[in-house]
């Protein structure tokens, strides 16, 4: 369902925190169980100055109270702004309140050095469960649905995970925030990193004896990863649950990752 509200005129979108009580009225009579904003800062007053906190909280805090009071999820998409930070709480739009009051914070950004233009999900806050997760990469497809009409059927996007990503969205902002000099320093690492596997057996490494090796050669381990795709250097989850593995050439799918294939976005 779209939620819209019908004031004298016409029609009007649903406005925080004005709307919040018959929201909640609604969502208990239908047995609502998640709430998609779509982007939440479009749904905030606009009286209400969306980067001072205590006059953001005074939008979110009612949500919160929805949320609890009915049982049903919250969902808020918001986006980055253009600042230079490797911090993903930190470049939300708006107010540091956005991230504070949320329970649990889950940032995408998409890498500019994958071949195949995958993203990478990472958890960036949690008030609810471990903290301990890896990070995730995806591609998005094409997917065909089919409509009423059989000759109209619809093309969505459907998230396809291909396992776990040692790189996570924090190490893709910090790049995109880094001055030429890190970039220098990224290209000489990239280049130390292709010639130390080049002659290691089969081209590959655990990542341990990479970052080992990387340290005595004068590269730190942040340096390392981030430049692993300049180097076209690919990881992998070894066999038995042992550690990361580098190397030069694609390895298949990360054993033991689960996909959410076909999935709806």
């Amino acid at each position: 369902f779209q939620v819209e509200v019908e004031r004298p005129g016409g029609l009007d979108q649903l406005t925080l925190p004005r709307d919040c009580d018959e929201l909640a009225q609604v969502i208990a009579e239908m047995g609502v169980v998640l709430l998609a904003a779509d982007p939440l800062l479009s749904l905030i007053s606009s009286t209400i100055n969306t980067h001072q906190d205590r006059d953001l909280r005074t939008a979110l805090e009612p949500l919160v109270r929805l949320a609890d009071q009915t049982g049903c999820a919250v969902v808020g998409l918001a986006h980055f702004n253009k600042s230079a930070s490797s911090d993903a709480l930190n470049l939300i739009t708006g107010s540091r309140a956005f991230s504070a009051v949320a329970r649990a914070v889950l940032a995408i950004a998409r890498d500019p050095q994958a071949d195949d233009g995958s993203c990478v999900l990472s958890q960036a806050k949690n008030n609810l469960g471990r903290l301990d997760v890896p990070s995730l990469r995806y591609v998005v497809r094409t997917a065909e649905v089919p409509t009423d009409d059989e000759n109209a059927p619809a093309m969505v996007g459907v998230l396809d995970f291909t396992g776990e990503s040692d790189r996570s969205v924090d190490d893709i902002l910090a790049e995109n925030a880094s001055d030429p000099g890190d970039r220098a320093e990224r290209d000489e690492a990239a280049a130390w990193l292709s010639a130390y596997l080049s002659g290691q057996p089969n081209q590959e490494s655990t990542a341990t004896e990479v970052f080992k090796e990387g340290s005595a050669a004068g590269f730190s381990k942040d340096q390392l990863k981030r430049a692993k795709t300049k180097a076209h250097v690919v990881s992998r989850k070894s066999d038995f649950g042992g550690g990361w593995v580098w190397a030069l050439h694609a390895p298949g799918p990360a054993k033991g990752a689960k996909g959410a294939k076909g999935a709806p976005f």
